[in-house]
Order: C-alpha cells, then structure tokens, then sequence
C-alpha cells in the first residue's frame, strides 16, 4: 500500500460512518480510489443483453467495462461519456435517457467496487472537465445521487493538481479519452480563464489512425476496438521507435502491416493543440510570473503515457515560447481519482452534510 492509500486509511478510522471516494469520470476509462484503500478502474462501457437469448447466455442484467466489450454482439452497448461528459441532450430524449441510465449504472458498479460497508454514508467528490457545461454538470449529478449519499464535483486538471500538492504557478495538462484539459493553478480554485478543453485526445488519435491506415492499406479490415488497441500498445511521437508491425484481415486471412509512421504522426497532432493552450494561459498570466509557470506543467492523464509526449511538448514551448518544462504523473490512471479523494477528505463534515 503506498503512503496516500496508508494516510487515507488512516483517516478513514477517524471517520466511521464514512467512505470517501475520489472519482474520475472518464470517456475511456473511469477510475475510483477510496479511502479504505480500494482503488479499481474500469473501461467506461455499460451493455445490455438484446433479448431473451443473449440473457440467458450471459446470466446478467448488465455488463461492465471489458465484460461489456467482448461481447458486445449480444448486447444493446453504451459509451456513455463522450468527450468527458454525459452524452445527453436538454429535455427527454431516448438517447438521452439511454445514456443517463448508463452513466448511473456505470457509477453503481464503481461505487460497489469501492467496496463499501453496509452502514457506511458515501461522500465522492467525482472530476470533470475542465469546461463541462452546466447542463452535463447537472447530468453527473443526478446520476452520481443515485450511488451516494454526496457528491461533490471538481476539474480534473484541478483534482490532478491537488494530489500532486502542486497548488501554485503550475499549468496542468490532463490528457483523456474525449477531452485535453489545461488548467492554469494559481494558488486559488481555478476560474473560467485558469481552463481551457480541446477535443484533441485519444478519441481524435484513433480517428488519425484509422484514417491514415484506411488511405495507406484500403484492403485492411479493422474495427474501432482493433484501432484503439493497437494504439494503446505502440503509442509514440519519437523520431526513433521500435517498428510496429500488426495483424490485420485481409478478406478473412490475417496479413501483416507496417503501421509505424500513422502510429506517429497521428499521435503528433495533439501537439500543437495542447501547445496552442498553454501559451494562451502563459500569456495571459502575471508577466512576473510567466517564467515559473511555464517551467511547471504537468503531464496527466491516460494520454500521458504516450511515449515522447513530455520531450515533444518541450520542444515546440523552446520553439514557441522560449523555453519549458514537462513533468510526467507516475500514476497516469489514478492522478485524477487520488487528487479527488484528497479533496473529498479535505473538505469539512459540515460541507458533506449540507450537500446531502
């Protein structure tokens, strides 16, 4: 157990009647860490059988996470988090009601996976992006109330921030599925113009390249989860990587393609985006203090893990501003639930119980 888990454990037993959990609602992949010590994430899909067949073959009601996926021919699937948020439009659609009730179920099941006792309250505090409409804010809620008992939400370049105690003159970058969120810390809550959210993320690389294999190799079949892990495997930005050589059907017999350069350059365009924010949050900053601030920026999130990310980022800050530095998270899939656990012990007994 590392030392955050042990200090959350700890608080735990000074707190009886309470668990509190720290969430991070992802498009990809949704990750709770707990202050009994539990921490699980899982891939952010809720599948429900088509009919009377696939019930009986599947023995379940609903199916979660990976379970979902491999057999998702049998089920009606959701994704209900698309860039971050909850894929649901004003007034009472049957998407829209297909995808809240997914959204909560999918926040039942992280919750049971918390592990919580029976007389236990349940206090989350749940991270969002950065520039998450009141509407979708409102969404979470209402399905986030049906798995606990509070619930609070927060940024998630801030909760990522906040469990780094990196609290003053630091600009977060928070990589995900759906969304890249720039957040610009300060030494107080974050306001509208500390933030700034693309679509730039691992949605967009996996749209790049499955549109440069599709040009490079017409004859190749693939689907979007074939995509999507050859590129959670071999992600790289580095001039120099290892050659990526994969599998792929070719009118029913598997052939090998050479996929090392649409791996690349399809990673390389989150670049500039992300570059493109962090100098507008430099810019706009204190001019006595624009020199710390762009020598701390923190690399977080799923996407951070994509090799040469950091040095890359670098580069074109040297090329752009004149210089920069990019610290990596060493917990890219819990920097965001860990930082929102913290808050959720932070924050006083009387907040907890004026939010329920």
């Amino acid at each position: 157990m590392s030392d955050k888990q042990t200090k959350s454990a700890e608080s735990a037993k000074k707190d009886h009647g309470v668990l509190y959990l720290g969430i991070d609602l992802g498009t990809s992949r949704t990750s709770v860490a707990a202050s009994n010590g539990v921490r699980e994430t899982i891939s952010s899909y809720v599948g429900y059988p088509k009919d009377v067949v696939s019930r009986k073959l599947l023995q379940k009601d609903v199916l979660y996470g990976d379970d979902a996926l491999a057999h998702r021919l049998s089920l009606n699937l959701f994704r209900p988090l698309g860039e971050g948020v909850i894929q649901c439009k004003a007034g009472d659609t049957p998407d829209s009601s297909q995808n809240l009730r997914a959204a909560r179920d999918l926040l039942v099941e992280i919750v049971r996976r918390a592990k919580p006792r029976k007389d236990e309250l349940v206090y989350a505090v749940i991270g969002v992006p950065a520039q998450a409409s009141i509407h979708n804010k409102d969404a979470i809620l209402k399905a986030a109330r049906e798995a606990v008992d509070s619930v609070m939400l927060c940024s998630e370049p801030f909760s990522v921030a906040y469990g780094q105690d990196m609290l003053d003159d630091v600009l977060v970058i928070d990589i995900g599925a759906g969304t890249t969120d720039l957040c610009r810390m300060h030494g107080t809550m974050p306001e509208d113009a500390d933030q700034i959210t693309n679509t730039y993320a691992g949605d967009h690389v996996d749209e790049e390249l499955t549109k440069r294999i599709r040009k490079k190799f017409p004859q190749a079949q693939f689907s979007v989860q074939m995509i999507k892990t050859i590129k959670e495997k071999h992600s790289s930005v580095m001039d120099r990587m290892e050659p990526v050589e994969v599998l792929l059907p070719v009118q029913g017999k598997p052939t090998p393609f050479d996929v090392t350069d649409e791996i690349r350059q399809s990673c390389r365009t989150l670049i500039p985006p992300i570059v493109d924010g962090l100098s507008k949050l430099i810019a706009s900053f204190d001019p006595e203090f624009q020199e710390r601030l762009k020598n701390r920026v923190l690399l977080a999130g799923g996407g951070s893990q994509i090799k040469g990310l950091d040095t890359a980022i670098e580069l074109l800050m040297h090329e752009r501003l004149g210089g920069g530095r990019v610290l990596r998270i060493e917990e890219p899939i819990y920097g965001g639930a860990n930082g929102a656990l913290k808050i959720a012990h932070d924050m006083p007994g009387e907040f907890w119980k004026k939010l329920r």
